[in-house]
Parts: C-alpha cells; structure tokens; sequence
C-alpha cells in the first residue's frame, strides 16, 4: 500500500502555475463544420460527374446506382466519423471531447446504415442484371472480386463494434473491455474501404475521384498516426512523468501527485484530462480518463480518483516513481469559456476534481463565485481545506447540497427537494439568472441541473457542461 494520509504535496503556488495556451480560435469550429459537409458535397459532384445517373434504364441498374451512391457516401462519413475521434488538437479545443463523441456517433451510426444499403442493393442489383439468386450472387461477389473478402470482414468488424456501441450493451462492460473492443473499428475502416479503389468503376475512372479518395484516405491516416500515437509517445517522452505520491481524499477516493520535466511547455488548462496509462504492471495499456483537480503547476500535476472499477481502484496502489503515458490534453471545459459574468459551479461527488482546477484558473476572476457541491454525507467531501482556502482568498462562496438521495428526478439532497427544484435553486443562489454556469458529475444528474437552470433564466450558452462520452 502506497497511499499517505499525511505529509500532503503542496500545490503550485499562483506565481508558479504554468502559463495557460492561448485559447481555441472560433473560426476553427467553423472551418471543421464547413469541410465536413463539404466533403459529402464533393463525393456527391463527382460522382454526378461521372455519369452516375445517366443510365437507369437496364435491369438492375437503380439498384446498383444508389448502392454506389450510398456506399460512397457511407465510405465518406466513415471516414470523418474516424477524423472526428482522431484527437485533432485544435479542432478538439474548439468542439470540446463530449460534442465531438456525440457526432461520432450520430455520424458513425449513419455511415454504418449507409454502408449495409450499398452491400444489399448491389448485390441485388448484380443479381437482377445476370440474373441470379440474391444469396448466390452475394456469395460471388465475396469470393470473385478483388478485395472484397477483406470488405467482408472488415465489414463483420463493424457490424459488431456498432452492435457493442448500442446504449444498451454499453452499460454491460466495463469502460477497459469496450475501450478495447472499440478499436476494431479502426481496423474494420481499414478492411471495408480499399476494395472501392481497386473496383469502383466510381474511382477507377475518374483521376479527379482518385485524387479526392486518396487524399481523404491519407489524411485520415495521418492523423490518427500523427496525434493519437505520434504526438502522445512524444509528450510522455519529453516530459518524463512519474507518480510522486497518492494521498487519501475521502472514502474510495485517492489523489496522485505526478512529478515530470518542463510541464510549463504542455499545452493544458485547469478543467481538461488526460488519458492515463500508469506502467505499474499487466493491465498498463488500458487508458483512462481523469480529469486535474488542481491547476497545472510548472513540475507538478494533480489528478484525483474515484474507486469505480478495476482500473481505478488500482490508482490507489501505485508506488513513487511509477512511469506514466499520457494522452491529451482533452476537454474545453475550461476558463477559456468564462464571460464577464459570475461564474457558478456546480458538482456532484468526484465532479469537485473539474470545479476545484477551474476554480484556480479563474483565480481573482472567479471572485463573487458561487459553488454548490453535491455530497451524499460529511465523510464523503474532498477538498474542503482547500474549498476553504479559496473561500478565503477570493471570497467564494461554497454551499455543501449534503443529504440522502431525493426523490426520482431530483438533483438536490432530499431536504432541498421537496418542493420546485427551480425554486430551490432561486433560493440558494439568488442572482442565478445573471450567472454562467459550469457543471460536473453524472450525466442524469447534470441533465437535471441544466432544466433548473434554463427554468430559472440562464441561458443555454452560459451552461458550460462536459461529459466522458463513451
């Protein structure tokens, strides 16, 4: 057992925090939402221009038409749905991490109904033309053409990472198995695609088609290499980080204290994560996502963990000098978000870690804050010397929501929720309505936050929330 009760790491001092970067321009969210669409424009032109309606007059040529047209399209958005999730620095400061998982998704669930319309239509489309069983053409069509018992199988890939992806199964595993099993997709793109290059009489005949498609290909490629291998071994490289030493918080929960060299030049900001791979044995290749809980100093971070599963109770046991990867940063709910309003916090259990590093990035510009903490009892409070601390120095006020489980649907402590959650928070924060806004903790419990918060004035772009989508 490594963790210490006492002997606590000081944390970094004001004067020795490190520089934040600069923050995301607006005009990148712009650029990378106009490209996406523009690439589905594009592969819809060229393929207009290479005649793909001229013809719909022989037997099975409808079918086979809009199954090129869906397997293009479909191809096209597999493809961003990878670009999406490909860790693109400045397009994932500017989206944040829970927006883009969100598109990945809706857009990866499309691309996959797309793909499976261009398997059923050209196979029924062939079979019209020779003619022939739908069954025995499919079977033909496998294992005649070139490529296509690779797409088969990259295809089978796919059906089950998007099987495993349903809301439904996802709460059955354990975030490492699906963490995991998710990377199949990757190598499911990489098998289902090439056969369109090799037969597509879409790209075969066309240079400018060529052009477009391999240089989407490459791109994509590219950048997973680039920034989810590349430039994380980079980082972990260069700034050499260690666990320093992990310290109790509360029941279950534990901090780490990482040591490394020059984190002044890591871009990060108070409020991002990291995902961390702690070479302490077998099991180090799964990453997982933790948030800091303290503003980044100029050789020191802070993370803090909940015991939730297997990869996280075994943070509480990691020795002094132990090696860590990291992959990141990621999350743009950050100060960069901050108006001239003030700000009003709000967290539920380890959600604090988010609030307590933004609170220190806010600094003076956080004075007047408000902080409503969400715990189930005393026991169960983390930073509250600290919360105490930054009460004190910039006069921030910190409500503990103590309190049993309410009622269903209820984000306040059952003695706070008997009546209107709306009122009830009128009558915790009085001004709520000429706040902003920053929210942390369970994904239910945050929808509920957000719904007194509208009700109660504040609008939607001054609810700053962010979630670990997977």
């Amino acid at each position: 057992m490594s963790v210490t009760t006492t002997g606590r790491v000081r944390l970094a001092r004001p004067q020795d925090r490190i520089a934040p970067p600069s923050p995301p321009r607006r005009w990148w969210r712009d650029l990378a939402g106009s490209a996406a669409i523009l690439s589905v424009v594009a592969v819809v032109a060229l393929w207009l221009a290479g005649g793909g309606v001229t013809d719909l007059r022989g037997v099975g040529e409808p079918a086979t038409t809009l199954g090129r047209l869906t397997g293009l399209a479909g191809s096209d958005l597999l493809l961003l749905q990878v670009l999406l999730m490909a860790r693109i620095p400045a397009v994932e400061r500017a989206y944040g991490q829970d927006l883009l998982a969100r598109r990945h998704r809706v857009i990866g669930f499309l691309s996959f109904w797309l793909m499976l319309a261009h398997v059923v239509l050209i196979t029924v489309g062939y079979a019209q033309s020779e003619p022939a069983s739908v069954l025995g053409e499919g079977w033909s069509l496998v294992v005649t053409y070139p490529g296509m018992l690779l797409a088969a199988a990259g295809t089978l890939l796919l059906i089950l990472v998007v099987v495993l992806s349903v809301r439904a199964a996802r709460r059955r595993q354990r975030y490492e198995t699906w963490h995991l099993l998710h990377l199949y997709a990757y190598l499911g793109v990489g098998l289902a695609l090439p056969h369109q290059l090799w037969t597509g009489a879409d790209f075969t005949a066309s240079p400018m088609a060529r052009l477009y498609w391999w240089g989407l290909y490459g791109a994509t490629l590219a950048s997973v290499l680039a920034f989810r291998v590349a430039l994380p071994l980079w980082r972990s490289a260069y700034h050499r980080l260690r666990v320093g030493t992990v310290v109790a918080e509360a029941p279950g929960v534990v901090s780490v204290y990482l040591r490394g060299h020059r984190l002044d030049r890591l871009p990060v900001r108070a409020g991002q994560f990291f995902l961390w791979r702690f070479l302490d044995g077998p099991g180090w290749s799964r990453a997982h996502p933790y948030t800091l809980s303290a503003a980044p100093g100029r050789d020191l971070l802070r993370i803090t963990v909940k015991e939730l599963g297997d990869g996280s109770a075994r943070v509480r046991h990691l020795r002094p000098g132990t090696r860590v990867l990291i992959e990141g940063p990621y999350g743009a709910l950050t100060a960069d978000r901050s108006t001239a309003r003030r700000p009003l916090l709000i967290a539920a259990g380890v959600g604090i870690t988010t609030m307590r590093a933004l609170l220190d990035d806010l600094g003076p510009a956080g004075t007047g804050a408000t902080l409503l903490y969400r715990i189930r009892t005393h026991a169960e409070t983390v930073f509250r010397a600290e919360l105490d601390d930054l009460a004190r120095r910039y006069g921030v006020r910190v409500v503990y929501l103590e309190g049993s489980r309410p009622r269903h649907g209820s984000w306040l402590p059952a003695r706070y929720s008997r009546g209107d959650d709306t009122a009830a928070l009128r009558w915790l924060v009085p001004d709520v309505a000429e706040r902003e806004a920053y929210l942390c903790g369970p994904p239910p419990w945050m929808a509920a936050v957000r719904t007194s918060l509208r009700a109660a004035g504040v609008p939607d772009d001054l609810i700053h929330a962010e979630e670990f989508a997977w």
